[in-house]
């Protein structure tokens, strides 16, 4: 009985979900020579498609910040350009409104992201946010807010070698100003103070393709409440089942399973952040936490309540063995009587000890020990998740989660995202699929990264 997802709404949903929702247009791979020639791209210090890279390492290398342009790029005379203090609840206000009303949008007007207040306090003032890296442009007449970009500071390593970086995010142009082509000036003008800082790198996401994915990663789902999703019409019903099988097929059990896991408390953090590195380091692609940003992260504070949930499986002797994460962001549903809201989940940041034993990752004695812990720790997420009202939870194909995707009931989804580099070249990292896109069940991803 295979399922059957509202995979339009899905796609469009998820792959909007990135640095160009803006005026770019969404390509397919026949496209991709045509945007190359794009003269925006041209200019910019990013791999082109299909290069081949023989040495990795930076695509400018010598610059300086005395070089960089000391004033913001010039906009249009009927708009200005403006910081937004995060802080500051009318400004917190402007940026809300902003994205939700013309952010992320399904063609037909029936789902939007629906991103909170916390939300925003928890992905855009990480330790060393910077005030400046919040870049607004407002009519310049009455002061309103069409549109923005931010960057906060992360530390990359690309196959082991740090790189002082950036992440972009919550690139957003008004509904009615795209064809104003402000997406390319608010990249430049981000790229300008992040730049005034001596950080010469970024990492930014898309569904689009852009000059050049350096990574690709496909979206799974795990309905967590069935009947929800069908009567808004996210899911369908397939062929030859019936309402109460589907239920039926998702339904979970009553309580979580696995002895010993807990909700993480910050007496945690030295543990859990070291159980964390170690278990990064298998990956080619990561974020480097320091201690204060991974209790951000992972434990939020009293201005991100309802965001980030995350646990840890303490042993009998008190020692820390698992560490799971995950976020919600929920949808607003637009047009349906029986519901205004969905709650979803997105599986975030884990790690476990459970192949520590094994020095080769891929050995088969200790991928499969690491299977059924994974199973176990993400069939119990899946739980806490229903019980915070959650109804879907999400999940991409990166870090080890092709080991349990399939055993757990996630449906493959239409939406792939793609990740970047800025002014870095490197080899591809796989992204845990296939040439053919489907799940690579035997290399797994390389790519241990989870953006928002």
């Amino acid at each position: 009985m295979a399922d059957s997802y509202n995979s339009k709404k899905l796609k469009e949903l998820l792959e909007l979900l990135s640095l160009n929702n803006g005026d770019t247009q969404k390509l397919t791979q026949q496209q991709r020579k045509d945007f190359e020639d794009y003269k925006f791209w041209k200019t910019q210090p990013v791999a082109k498609f299909d290069e081949k890279i023989d040495e990795e390492g930076p695509v400018h290398g010598s610059m300086k910040v005395e070089d960089v342009r000391a004033e913001p790029y010039p906009l249009l005379e009927e708009f200005e350009w403006s910081t937004l203090d995060i802080t500051d609840s009318k400004d917190l206000e402007d940026v809300f409104v902003l994205l939700n009303e013309n952010y992320i949008e399904d063609k037909d007007s029936t789902f939007r992201f629906n991103y909170t207040r916390e939300f925003f306090n928890w992905a855009l003032k990480p330790p060393g946010w910077r005030k400046d890296w919040h870049v607004g442009v407002r009519v310049r007449s009455s002061g309103r807010l069409v549109a923005f970009i931010s960057a906060i500071p992360t530390i990359l390593e690309v196959r082991g070698k740090p790189l002082k970086s950036v992440e972009i995010n919550f690139l957003c142009v008004h509904k009615k100003l795209r064809a104003k082509r402000l997406t390319p000036i608010l990249i430049k003008e981000i790229t300008r103070r992040v730049n005034l800082q001596d950080i010469w790198h970024a990492l930014y996401s898309a569904g689009v393709i852009l000059p050049s994915p350096v990574s690709t990663c496909r979206y799974t789902h795990r309905p967590l409440n069935w009947s929800k999703l069908y009567d808004v019409g996210f899911t369908a019903l397939p062929a030859n089942a019936t309402k109460s099988e589907m239920v039926a097929k998702y339904t979970l059990p009553k309580n979580t399973l696995v002895k010993g896991l807990r909700p993480m408390v910050e007496d945690d953090i030295d543990a859990a952040h070291a159980l964390f590195n170690k278990y990064q380091a298998r990956f080619d692609l990561v974020q480097s936490f320091d201690k204060e940003e991974f209790k951000h992260w992972f434990l939020g504070n009293a201005d991100t309540p309802n965001v980030i949930y995350s646990y840890v499986v303490e042993k009998e002797d008190g020692s820390i063995s698992d560490f799971m994460s995950f976020y919600s962001l929920p949808f607003t549903i637009l047009n349906s009587k029986l519901h205004k809201e969905l709650g979803i989940g997105y599986l975030f940041y884990y790690a476990s000890d459970a192949d520590f034993a094994y020095d080769d990752r891929f050995d088969p004695a200790g991928t499969e020990l690491l299977r059924n812990r994974l199973k176990q720790l993400v069939n119990d997420i899946c739980i806490i998740a229903r019980d915070q009202k959650m109804d879907v939870l999400n999940a991409l194909s990166s870090q080890d989660n092709n080991l349990f995707l399939q055993d757990l009931k996630f449906g493959l989804g239409d939406g792939f995202l793609n990740f970047y580099l800025f002014n870095y070249k490197a080899k591809p990292i796989s992204g845990g699929i296939t040439e053919q896109k489907k799940l690579d069940n035997i290399m797994r991803s390389n790519n241990g990264i989870v953006m928002l």
